[in-house]
C-alpha cells in the first residue's frame, strides 16, 4: 500500500511552555492540544479523584464489609497484560489493605474464552468464594454473574470495556464507560481501575481508623505503578493527561530499581536498561512476553511473575515467557505469510478490489495470536482487519484491529443489528475487539462488515499517511535535542511519539540482522553526520539512493557506554 508523509497542523505555541522547554518539544507538545506548562507534572496528586466513578461507593462497601468479616476473595482476571497486570494489582494491593484470604482465578483461553462465564463461575466456587472482583472483565458477563448470583455470591464488576444494551446484575459495577458516570477520563485500562478502586478502598478505611485500631502503617500503593503502567501502555489506551501520570510514575519506580521483581525481570530478559526505560520498552519488550502466556499456554505463568517476589523465581519464569514469545514470533510468522497471501488473492493485482473491512481465515490458524496478524495486516492494509480462527468444529473466533475513523465495536453492533443471529458474542473498544460467529456464514459476515466500514471509509481514507511534526533544523539534529524529546514522554497511543521528516544525503548503508538497514546520513551540506537505523527496512528502503526523503524519530543510543544521537527511520522515499 502505498505511504506518504502529512504534516501535523501548526498550533499556537503558550508562552510559558515556550519558556520552559527546547522550541522543537514546545511545537511537538502544542500540536498535542498541552495549553501550558502545568499539564507537564505528572505528580499523582494531578490524578483525576477515585470518587467520581460511579459505583465506587458500593463497591467499597463490599471490600470493606469483606476484611471486617475475613472474608475469602476471588479475582477473576482476563488472559491479557492489561488484565494480568489488574490481577497482580488487586491481589497485591488487596494483601496490603489487609485481606487474610484473597486468590485469583484467571480463565485459559482455549477452554473457557473470554470473562466471567458461567463455566468460571462453576471453577471459582470450588474455592468457595465469599465475593468475586472481576478485573479487565464482566461488563458483558450477564449469565457469568447471574450464575454467580444463583450460588449467593456476590460480585463486583471492575472493567473499562464498552457496556452492551444489557449491564450485568451484579453488586457493583466500576467502569469509567458505563452510562452516566462522570470520571473526566474514559480512557483507563483496566489495571488502572482496578488501582482506582484500591485508592478509593484505602480511604474508606483510613476514615474508619482501620489501620490505626490494627496499629499498622498505612500502606503506600504507588509500590504498584510499576504493574499500573505496564498494563496501560500493553492495552494501548490513549495515553490522555490521567494516563500519563500513571504511566510517568510507573516509569519513575522502574528507573529507580523499585519495580517488581515480575516486571524487573521481564525488562532484564529482553535485554532492557531498567535505568533507561521509555514507555516504549514497556509495550515492545516487557508486554509481549506477558502476553505470550495467555496466548499460546496460560496467562497464570505470566501472573505468578508478577506476583512473585523472589527475584530468583521471577527470572526462571521471565525466562519461560521469553521463550513462549520466541514460539509466538514463529507461529505469527508462518500465519502472517499465509495472511498476506490471502490478501493478496483478495485483491487480485489491484488494491482498488480489495474489501474495505477485511476478513481472513484459515483452519490452522492459532486462535491465541489471530490478534497480532490482524494487527501486522491492517498496518499493511491501512484499514480494518479480522483475522479468524476455528473455535471448535463449528465455530470462529476473531480478533478485530481498526484505523482511525472506524470505531470497530461499534461497526460489530451495526452488523449484529442488521443480521439478526449472525454474531454469537462481541465486545471490545474502537481500535480492537472480539467477536465469534458460525463458521458456515463466515462469507455472509465478510460482507456485511465490509459494507459496514464503508459507511465510515472512502476511497481516499485508505491510503496511508504517517504524520510528521514537521522538518527539524540541521543543528538541532544532535544528542541535545534527543534526550529532551525521550524524558518528555511517555509518548504513546494518542499522545504520540514525535515523528520528524527532512531530505538525507546517504552516506553509507549496510544490511544488519538481515532485515535491518544500518546507515550514515546527512542532513545537508556542512551539517555533521548522525547515524541512523531503519527497522523492516528491505521491503521499502530505496537500495541505490543517494539523496532521501525521510520521515523518522530522533533518539538517544547508547552503545558501550557512549550516548550518541540516532534516528529511528519510520519511511523513506527516494528524492
Amino acid at each position: 500500500m502505498s505511504t506518504r508523509i502529512s504534516r501535523r497542523q501548526a498550533m499556537p505555541v503558550p508562552e510559558d511552555l515556550a519558556a520552559a522547554v527546547h522550541p522543537v518539544l514546545a511545537r511537538v507538545l502544542a500540536a498535542r492540544d498541552v495549553l501550558s506548562v502545568s499539564e507537564l507534572d505528572y505528580g499523582l496528586e494531578k490524578l483525576h479523584p477515585a470518587t467520581a466513578l460511579s459505583g465506587m461507593d458500593d463497591a467499597v462497601a463490599l471490600i470493606v464489609d469483606a476484611l471486617d468479616e475475613d472474608k475469602r476473595i476471588l479475582v477473576v482476571a482476563d488472559f491479557d497484560a492489561d488484565g494480568a497486570t489488574g490481577c497482580a494489582v488487586a491481589v497485591r494491593g488487596l494483601r496490603l489493605l489487609g485481606a487474610g484470604h484473597v486468590d485469583y482465578v484467571v480463565p485459559n483461553r482455549f477452554e473457557f474464552g473470554y470473562g466471567l462465564t458461567p463455566e468460571i463461575v462453576a471453577i471459582a466456587a470450588e474455592r468457595s468464594p465469599e465475593l468475586l472482583i472481576t478485573v479487565d472483565n464482566g461488563i458483558s458477563s450477564v449469565e457469568g454473574v447471574a450464575a454467580a448470583a444463583a450460588r449467593n455470591i456476590p460480585v463486583i464488576v471492575t472493567d473499562h470495556h464498552l457496556p452492551g444494551e444489557c449491564l450485568p446484575a451484579a453488586a457493583a459495577i466500576v467502569n469509567p464507560n458505563q452510562s452516566g458516570d462522570s470520571f473526566p477520563s474514559k480512557c483507563l485500562a483496566g489495571v488502572g481501575v482496578m488501582f482506582y478502586l484500591l485508592i478509593a478502598l484505602r480511604s474508606a478505611l483510613r476514615e474508619k481508623g482501620w489501620f490505626s485500631a490494627r496499629a499498622v502503617k498505612e500502606p503506600n500503593l504507588a509500590r504498584l505503578l510499576d504493574l499500573v503502567a505496564l498494563g496501560t501502555v500493553a492495552d494501548v489506551v490513549p495515553l490522555d493527561s490521567n494516563n500519563r501520570v500513571l504511566v510517568s510514575q510507573g516509569i519513575a519506580r522502574i528507573r529507580s530499581l523499585r519495580a517488581q521483581p515480575g516486571v524487573r525481570a521481564l525488562l532484564e530478559v529482553a535485554g532492557r536498561d531498567c535505568s533507561r526505560l521509555t514507555a516504549a520498552d514497556l509495550a515492545f519488550a516487557a508486554a509481549p512476553r506477558l502476553n505470550a502466556a495467555g496466548r499460546l499456554t496460560d496467562m497464570t505463568l505470566g501472573i505468578e511473575c508478577l506476583l512473585s517476589d523472589d527475584p530468583v523465581a521471577a527470572a526462571e519464569m521471565a525466562a519461560t515467557l521469553d521463550k513462549l514469545n520466541r514460539e509466538r514470533r514463529d507461529i505469527e510468522a508462518r500465519m502472517r505469510d499465509q495472511a498476506i497471501a490471502q490478501v493478496e488473492a483478495l485483491s487480485l493485482a489491484s488494491e482498488e478490489l480489495l474489501p474495505y473491512g477485511v476478513c481472513l481465515f484459515d483452519d490452522d490458524w492459532h486462535p491465541g495470536v489471530v490478534g497480532i496478524v490482524a494487527s501486522r495486516i491492517k498496518e499493511r492494509l491501512n484499514r480494518p482487519v479480522i483475522a479468524f480462527a476455528l473455535d471448535g468444529e463449528d465455530s470462529l473466533k476473531g480478533s478485530a484491529r481498526s484505523v482511525n475513523g472506524v470505531h470497530i465495536r461499534d461497526v460489530l453492533a451495526a452488523v449484529a443489528t442488521q443480521h439478526a443471529g449472525l454474531l454469537g458474542k462481541f465486545g471490545g473498544h474502537a481500535m480492537a475487539a472480539g467477536l465469534s460467529l458460525p463458521r458456515e456464514r463466515f462469507d455472509e459476515f465478510r460482507a456485511a462488515f465490509d459494507a459496514e466500514v464503508r459507511r465510515h471509509l472512502d476511497a481516499g481514507d485508505l491510503g496511508g499517511a504517517i504524520l510528521s511534526d514537521g522538518p527539524l533544523e540541521s543543528d538541532d539534529i544532535g544528542l541535545a535535542l534527543a534526550r529532551e524529546l525521550r524524558g518528555a514522554g511517555p509518548w504513546g497511543q494518542g499522545f504520540p511519539e514525535p515523528v520528524f521528516d527532512g531530505e538525507f544525503q546517504v552516506l553509507s548503508s549496510r544490511v544488519v540482522g538481515e532485515i535491518h538497514m544500518k546507515l550514515r546520513l546527512r542532513a545537508g551540506d556542512g551539517a555533521e553526520p548522525v547515524d541512523a537505523i531503519a527497522f523492516n527496512a528491505l521491503d521499502y528502503w530505496p537500495r541505490d539512493a543517494k539523496v532521501v526523503r525521510l520521515a523518522y524519530k530522533l533518539d538517544v543510543n547508547w552503545f558501550r557506554g557512549r550516548e550518541t544521537a540516532q534516528l529511528v527511520v519510520e519511511h523513506a522515499e527516494a528524492n
